[in-house]
């Protein structure tokens, strides 16, 4: 695989204070910059920055199936190596972050197999996480 260059994705949020926080200290982003409307963080090497937008009701999300269980969709996150993916898992269980998919192999014994979990910041954004013992695999068919 090629060098892969670091993305940017800007995502809202309806407390900027609270999901501050989160990035911060649950998943231990380094902060950027920032305004009083926005912060920039590092997320494993990729610029993720939290927008602050009012609460709507349309704000909601919806799930696909995907090998047996009901995946959020839109969602964000990055591919980890196997043992930075394990020990990052393990650090989210003892912070006992909520997750709306606890971490497991998905595709088992199948082309594709990945260790995946997905779980929400605190204004319902959705995150995924995910990892391939064999990283050739992750757009294969």
């Amino acid at each position: 695989m090629n060098q892969v260059s670091p993305f940017h994705i800007a995502i809202p949020v309806h407390n900027l204070a609270e999901c501050r926080q989160f990035y911060n200290e649950v998943l231990n982003c380094e902060e950027g910059r920032s305004s009083e409307h926005w912060v920039d963080f590092n997320l494993f090497g990729h610029q993720l920055v939290i927008h602050y937008k009012p609460k709507d009701k349309s704000d909601s999300l919806h799930h696909n199936p995907v090998d047996g269980h009901q995946v959020p969709v839109p969602h964000y996150g990055v591919v980890l190596p196997w043992d930075v993916f394990q020990e990052f898992a393990q650090r989210l269980k003892e912070k006992k972050v909520q997750f709306v998919i606890e971490p497991y192999i998905r595709f088992e014994g199948q082309v594709g197999e990945q260790a995946t979990m997905f779980f929400l910041d605190p204004a319902g954004n959705a995150l995924e996480f995910k990892s391939f013992k064999d990283m050739g695999q992750l757009f294969a068919k």
